[in-house]
């Protein structure tokens, strides 16, 4: 790819300065804000200011248009394609907005920012005796695909996704298709994050009025979009077929094949897709009248679909609307006749068609199952979720959920979170035993309204489109061009070394944020710190303190929040009465003795690191845990609770939970000669246990029962802790008007391990569970 670039024409300009035609960084950077951020007329307004000290070199906004066409490129261009139905007309001219699909592809196949993110053959992945399924490589499907290929073979795995949004406010309030497409080698966690440029918008699929009655409306407008993406994956249904040769981003030919795997959409998409009617299901043969059906019903493949709609075309034209939809319905058909999937090789809609995660999840739990629970609940739903602790991270509900009508898509899953153990005591166990925006919303925002804000309102709006589309994709291809020139023609300096302030010198988890880091990481180092992208991950591998098995990072505060205490002190602070017992008791068990003058430095929080279960090489986002003393609003303190291991007799390790009560270091008064043991110079923390009910999960609930163990204290190293956790009291019915979410975790006596917290926790007390 960056071949290409340097393949340009004006390259031998650029060795001396790789911003040519700009002077450097400054001129390049004001150019950038001016084409991205304002129209043509801002721009021209904006050059003439008069407080503007040093000009640019280009004086209007045709110069600076001028200068951005000489810049280097590659990849597929933007263009536009006039469109009609067979007889039928619209009020305005149909124009399709596109790339070619199979251009997109090998755009993204060959980006050598994914080179260590990218997986290429079908494998299996067990745990015990249990096939774990995770991305499309370790299903079924994938081998299955891959059996029916020549030997050596790529499959390069086509994902789509696509909404019907409003990308303009004027000319019309213009409505449209935006299509974006991904392959499914890029790994998961770097694909489904809008801001990797891994989802490439490949085209703006009209949604025209036609001059018809309304009847027929929706039927040829379905019509269209199905034309539309048959031109825009016309080469990628070929590739699907017969292959295409292809570059990966270690630059090796590849043999590749371009099955549709996955195209995300919510309902309403998913029937146009599938061309089946509104009472009818996407995926199965299901209609109306059998939904909610106990029994599982059969898919609704592809070929059967399209058999259906061939031998109703061969008895009526289906350009014959009224008869055709008619005889179409009783079908339980959509009316469209020529689906773009019906000659894509390896792809059948009753599996490639996936929900779309804030509709058809989020947005249903908010709209019917949350309704269902207000019902059976009333009242009392509010006032559990007001009580629930306060954790750093998750949205606390302080005046309920019952009245709020809107919500982020954080605060769905925070309450889907907490929502089974709330319905204990409140409704029967089959009740709670049914239940135990997702990118393409991100991209809409992200990558399809911004463009059609900067255009004017003159006949042309379609090419200026075009032309602003193909700008900016020029634009971020030179941006990673220029850092990494410049890199190469100053060898241990960085021109833009300054551009841009980190809050932290490290970077932690760069690949997670945007895969461009950690390309660029491994060819310049110091130019990371050049790259405009969402707040990173901090690393507290690299400076805190790290755990035995390196899976785990802490961080304190350099400076503790209180310093040197005595013990006396501390017990009186944190009313705790057995402190001074459980420091004596900790020394003996680790071998060595108290020194008479200790004192201890505190913190009220810690910081919690780990490295991702399901990609090892991922460092998740830290956890804050809590240990303040006790207060008005927490008379007991609001301390959170851990899990940690402790080795036994035979060398096992044995789980628990516990709550921090406090954080210390000891340390010795100011010109003390002796010394702490090394057992005590550690950081350490004081934990008030809870023991688990039973040696598995309650059944009804999926969830670990735990009671507290009345104030018994117990001193271990911080590093001996695995994980956050949250723990839910077990409500056995209305909550008392005592109880609030400062005391929550101390006047009940059973309490619920949240599993459903997180993932990763949720793996660890599954894997606790069969052990």
């Amino acid at each position: 790819m960056f071949q290409e670039m340097q393949d340009h024409p004006l390259q031998q300009a650029r060795e001396t300065n790789v911003w040519y035609p700009f002077d450097g960084p400054g001129e390049w950077s004001l150019a950038k804000f001016l084409v991205e951020n304002l129209s043509q007329t801002q721009i021209d307004k904006f050059l003439k200011l008069d407080w503007m000290r040093e000009r640019p070199q280009f004086k209007s906004k045709d110069e600076l248009f001028f200068y951005m066409q000489q810049l280097p490129r590659c990849g597929p261009k933007w263009q536009c394609t006039k469109l009609r139905l067979k007889g039928y007309e619209s009020e305005l001219l149909i124009h399709l907005i596109w790339r070619d699909g199979l251009e997109v592809t090998k755009q993204l196949f060959a980006n050598p920012v994914y080179a260590k993110h990218m997986c290429y053959d079908p494998h299996y992945i067990y745990q015990g005796q249990e096939h774990q399924i995770g991305e499309f490589w370790t299903s079924d499907d994938a081998w299955e695909i891959q059996n029916q290929l020549p030997e050596g073979a790529t499959i390069i795995p086509i994902i789509a996704t696509s909404n019907k949004t409003p990308v303009t406010r004027h000319t019309g309030g213009l409505e449209m298709h935006p299509l974006f497409l991904t392959i499914g080698n890029i790994q998961a966690d770097v694909r489904m994050k809008a801001t990797s440029h891994a989802w490439r918008c490949t085209a703006f699929m009209p949604i025209p009025t036609f001059i018809i009655n309304s009847d027929f409306q929706t039927l040829l407008q379905s019509r269209l979009w199905h034309k539309c993406m048959d031109l825009v994956c016309s080469n990628l249904k070929i590739a699907a077929r017969v292959s295409e040769y292809m570059v990966d981003p270690l630059a090796r030919m590849c043999y590749c094949f371009t099955p549709l795997i996955s195209h995300i959409a919510d309902l309403p998409e998913q029937l146009m897709i599938a061309c089946v009617t509104k009472n009818s299901s996407p995926i199965t043969t299901a209609t109306h009248k059998e939904f909610g059906d106990e029994m599982p019903h059969p898919p609704q493949n592809g070929v059967d679909t399209y058999t259906l709609i061939q031998q109703l075309c061969d008895r009526i034209d289906p350009w014959d609307l009224i008869v055709f939809l008619r005889e179409a319905k009783k079908l339980h058909l959509s009316g469209v006749h020529l689906p773009y999937w019906r000659n894509w090789r390896h792809s059948n809609p009753a599996r490639f068609l996936m929900p779309e995660i804030l509709h058809m999840l989020h947005k249903f739990f908010f709209d019917h199952v949350l309704k269902w629970i207000k019902q059976t609940m009333g009242h009392e739903l509010d006032v559990q979720f007001k009580s629930h602790h306060k954790c750093t991270g998750v949205h606390h509900f302080s005046g309920g959920v019952s009245h709020v009508n809107q919500m982020t898509g954080r605060e769905h899953r925070d309450i889907q979170r907490t929502i089974v153990p709330t319905l204990w005591g409140m409704a029967s166990p089959d009740f709670i035993r049914a239940w135990t925006a997702d990118v393409s919303e991100r991209l809409l925002i992200t990558h399809c309204k911004h463009p059609f804000e900067r255009t004017s309102r003159q006949r042309d709006f379609v090419l200026q489109i075009t032309r602003i589309l193909d700008r900016e994709e020029t634009t971020w291809q030179f941006d990673l061009y220029t850092l990494l020139s410049s890199s190469l023609s100053t060898p241990g300096q960085d021109p833009l070394i300054n551009a841009v302030i980190m809050e932290d010198e490290e970077i932690a988890s760069t690949t997670e944020t945007d895969p461009t880091f950690a390309w660029v990481s491994n060819t310049n180092p110091a130019a990371q710190l050049c790259l405009q992208a969402p707040h990173p991950v901090h690393n507290h591998f690299l400076k805190g303190i790290v755990s035995g098995n390196a899976w785990i990072a802490f961080n304190v505060t350099m400076k503790a929040d209180r310093n040197r205490l005595g013990v006396s002190q501390l017990q009186s602070l944190y009313d705790i009465a057995d402190l001074s017992y459980a420091l004596h008791h900790y020394a003996t068990r680790n071998g060595c003795t108290l020194p008479g003058q200790v004192l201890f430095n505190t913190w009220v929080k810690f910081r919690l690191q780990l490295h991702s279960t399901f990609h090892t090489c991922r460092i998740m986002p830290s956890q804050q845990i809590h240990a303040d003393p006790p207060s008005t609003n927490f008379p007991r303190g609001n301390c959170n609770t851990v899990l940690y291991n402790r080795t036994v007799d035979g060398g096992s390790d044995e789980s628990h939970v516990a709550q921090v009560r406090i954080i210390f270091q000891p340390t010795l008064p100011r010109g003390s000669h002796a010394q702490v043991p090394e057992c005590l110079s550690q950081v350490l923390v004081y934990v008030q246990h809870f023991d688990f009910v039973a040696p598995g999960p309650e059944p009804s609930m999926g969830m670990w029962m735990s009671d507290r163990v009345i104030r018994r204290g117990t001193i271990i190293p911080l590093t001996d802790i695995t994980h956050a956790v949250e723990i839910i009291p077990v409500y056995q019915g209305p909550l008392g008007r005592d109880v609030n979410s400062g005391n929550l975790q101390e006047v009940f006596d059973d309490y619920f391990l949240n599993n459903f917290a997180d993932k990763e926790l949720y793996h660890s007390l599954s894997v606790m569970s069969e052990n």
